[in-house]
């Protein structure tokens, strides 16, 4: 489907498509009503090849299935799908020490132990979007409790687990600091904890004062702690998709502060990494780059995943939104033509999670975490269907 700037046109694709395209996928082989929770082990044509449960994905598709209720239709059915999957995490999630597992099996028996602090962040983000949809204290207090734990753990990234992303030695990482920013923002306004909305502005500033460089128009995911730049392939490897995520997350938090001049650096530094990170040749946006042009220290930098292209969907139209600049939406068209011409899965649903360069499917790209689970793609649908409501109710009101 060839972009329409029609605002209502693209809205109805959009909502179409994750009606009938995206989530009966998920509703239809993932749902574990017997034991709670959501598999996640499944392969593109819906079959489960594994029922143990990472925590990581249980809490992605919390945030996914409360916030379809919250954002798109308020469908009881969403609601539902959410209690089952809260009942499971907050059930058997966490140790004693309230750490949570890396991985469960189907019964909720620990498979394998704490070993990533990112578990930790999709567990608030989903336990926060399922609070807003339901009220839920329990949700609330077990959130906080998971900020009071990590907080104090992200000021040093020497001994901070990421599994499956392990922090190389002497770096300080972007992820963290980016995934966290955005969490604990979501946290704290929802609940009306300055301390707690003050952290994740912390975080936000270190991502954009010492992981972006506006001087080389780039976003480095490796740096020196307090933000020098590294020099080995390490350093001088970027992930555009991630750049382009984590910029939007900045948005958000800074329109909250009313910070200007950190929401247009952050809509910029979208544009500087879809420039970098496009394929000329083959079109999409490569997994991971280097600055000098060297081989990427990433596994498979030359594929394209189905996250990095979701992620610039929604950020483009959310920097068209803000700024009305009109890169954002000839990008838009060029990133929206390539991704919905090969990504989508039209005889299993879903998406393919994995092209290689040229845009044929392949296996999981992330070896160590070999997942599928409903929040990219999701996330990026519900988030532009309420972007382009708004951007549908502007164009209509101006040609009143």
């Amino acid at each position: 489907m060839s972009a329409p700037m029609d605002f209502d046109q693209l809205l109805s694709f959009y909502e179409d498509h994750l009606r009938d395209q995206v989530m009966p996928f998920w509703t239809t082989h993932c749902i574990d009503w017997e034991h709670g929770g959501i598999n996640n082990c499944v392969a593109d044509d819906g079959t489960v090849q594994s029922t143990d449960k990472y925590m990581w994905s249980q809490g992605r598709a919390l945030w996914t299935f409360s916030a379809l209720y919250n954002h798109f239709d308020q469908s009881p059915e969403w609601l539902r799908i959410a209690h089952n999957i809260a009942d499971f995490v907050m059930s058997h999630g966490r140790d004693a020490d309230g750490a949570w597992a890396f991985c469960l099996r189907q019964d909720g028996s620990v498979a394998e132990p704490p070993k990533s602090i990112y578990v930790d962040a999709f567990i608030m983000y989903g336990l926060t979007e399922y609070a807003r949809a339901t009220g839920n204290g329990r949700a609330i207090e077990i959130a906080q409790e998971a900020y009071e734990r990590t907080s104090p753990l992200l000021r040093d990234h020497t001994t901070l687990p990421t599994e499956p992303l392990p922090i190389p030695e002497k770096l300080q990482s972007h992820g963290p600091s980016m995934i966290f920013a955005l969490t604990y923002h979501e946290l704290g306004v929802l609940t009306g904890n300055q301390e707690i909305t003050d952290r994740g502005l912390e975080l936000a500033e270190i991502v954009m004062t010492q992981h972006l460089k506006p001087e080389h128009k780039l976003l480095y995911e490796l740096v020196l702690p307090g933000g020098g730049l590294a020099d080995s392939d390490a350093g001088k490897t970027f992930i555009p998709g991630h750049a382009i995520e984590s910029m939007w997350f900045m948005e958000r938090i800074y329109r909250h502060h009313q910070r200007q001049d950190r929401i247009d650096l952050a809509i910029e530094a979208i544009r500087w990494h879809l420039e970098k990170g496009w394929d000329d040749e083959y079109g999409g946006i490569f997994l991971a780059c280097h600055t000098g042009g060297g081989t990427p220290a990433w596994h498979q930098p030359d594929a394209k995943c189905w996250w990095p292209h979701t992620e610039a969907l929604y950020a483009l139209l959310r920097a068209y939104e803000v700024s009305r600049q009109s890169w954002c939406m000839d990008w838009y068209r060029r990133v929206h033509d390539y991704v919905f011409d090969r990504f989508p899965n039209r005889e299993h649903g879903d998406w393919h999670q994995n092209l290689d360069r040229k845009g044929n499917p392949i296996p999981v790209v992330l070896k160590d975490l070999a997942v599928k689970d409903p929040f990219h793609l999701p996330r990026t649908l519900i988030y532009s269907i309420v972007t382009l409501r708004r951007l549908a109710d502007s164009a209509s009101d101006a040609m009143r």
